[in-house]
């Protein structure tokens, strides 16, 4: 099952529960067996909503420049730093770093080596883009199943975003990052409109 919970917050139960930038969690889940973090932005590394989904072995996947913070909230043990644009296999579970960046705004600058994610589940990927323009390194993503920001202002806009649906090879694409900070479920829509040839979820509560 595919949830997205709020803004980038996503929720994949399939084989591992896995979480991906808890934000706004409205109960207590403690269900995590896995928390994807693709940067430090308070909307996408939150303590606060971390508490209400994680257990007491949950694994965390966390970019470099929150790796000392989470040791100091988590299990040392259980924390792991990742860069762009490699492969890594964790606790029985593989995954791959994608880069994201902005091009034309300054909020994700690429020096910070901040992160999408295609992690592989029961032979499905699915691809979480972070927050991030529609740059040169993503364009040739493979996946099932394709999470791409659709907001803009501090990532693309749903004209942007759905360039990119276009362009990589995803037989889903579901829109994220509106509907809280930025954008709006009519951005969805639109974005929807734009997609082609491909399957389009709209699934923001």
């Amino acid at each position: 099952m595919i949830e997205v919970l709020c803004h980038n917050s996503i929720k994949i139960t399939e084989n591992f529960i896995i979480y991906i930038d808890p934000f706004k969690i409205n109960k207590e889940y403690h269900d995590a067996d896995y928390i994807f973090f693709t940067h430090s932005h308070y909307d996408h590394f939150s303590p606060e909503d971390i508490e209400k989904v994680k257990k007491e072995n949950t694994i965390f996947i966390v970019t470099e420049d929150i790796k000392e913070k989470a040791e100091t909230l988590f299990r040392k043990e259980n924390v792991f730093a990742v860069v762009p644009n490699e492969n890594y296999h964790v606790h029985g579970l593989d995954f791959k770093t994608t880069y994201a960046y902005n091009v034309n705004k300054e909020f994700h600058p690429k020096e910070n080596r901040w992160v999408g994610y295609c992690i592989e589940i029961d032979h499905k990927i699915y691809y979480i883009a972070g927050d991030t323009d529609n740059i040169a390194e993503i364009q040739n993503i493979e996946c099932d199943e394709a999470f791409i920001p659709i907001g803009g202002t501090y990532t693309m806009d749903y004209q942007e975003a759905a360039k990119l649906a276009n362009t990589i090879k995803a037989k889903v694409v579901i829109p994220t990052h509106y509907g809280s900070i930025v954008g709006d479920k009519e951005d969805a829509i639109k974005f929807k409109e734009l997609v082609k040839g491909k399957e389009v979820k709209i699934l923001m509560k």
